[in-house]
């Protein structure tokens, strides 16, 4: 299972409204709910809150990387948010954060989920990654940066 599989282009979000953690993790799991039929957005966000409450999945360098496993995931579901401002997100080195990216999985999946985990904060630790997402303009533009960016770590 690679992070490429998992992440349309219609779940790289460009300029999503942010103002606090809890408004994106609520937006995500509305948008995710509206897409995957299997999902309640009530159970998605009481289960990334949840996990927010162990420890921040804010990772620094202005990064997140909220999630969660859902007994209603039938396969792992990601996506990624590029927010219009920062936001405070109780990251480990203080900063604000812009770019999000959510990972939900089987209950089960743990083997898969760590392997996405380790996937996403591979991709995310790369300055170069960071900044070009951050230059993207469009959502095509967010998408086609994070696939490159993936498949150049994968290769």
């Amino acid at each position: 299972m690679t992070l490429e599989a998992i992440l349309p282009p219609e779940r790289t979000l460009f300029a999503v409204p942010g103002g606090s953690k809890k408004r994106v993790l609520e937006f995500f799991s509305t948008f995710i709910a509206q897409n995957t039929p299997s999902l309640d957005s009530q159970e998605v966000f009481a289960r990334l809150i949840g996990r927010e409450r162990l420890g921040s999945t804010g990772i620094g360098n202005g990064v997140a990387i909220p999630h969660a496993r859902s007994p209603h995931c039938s396969g792992p579901v990601a996506a990624f948010l590029k927010l219009a401002e920062p936001i405070d997100f109780d990251a480990i080195d203080g900063e604000p954060v812009d770019l999000v990216f959510v990972l939900l999985v089987p209950e089960e999946a743990d083997d898969t989920h760590l392997a996405l985990l380790s996937q996403v904060a591979t991709v995310m630790n790369d300055a170069d990654t960071r900044t070009r997402l951050r230059r993207s303009t469009t959502q095509r533009d967010l998408h086609d940066t994070l696939i490159e960016a993936i498949r150049r770590q994968g290769s």
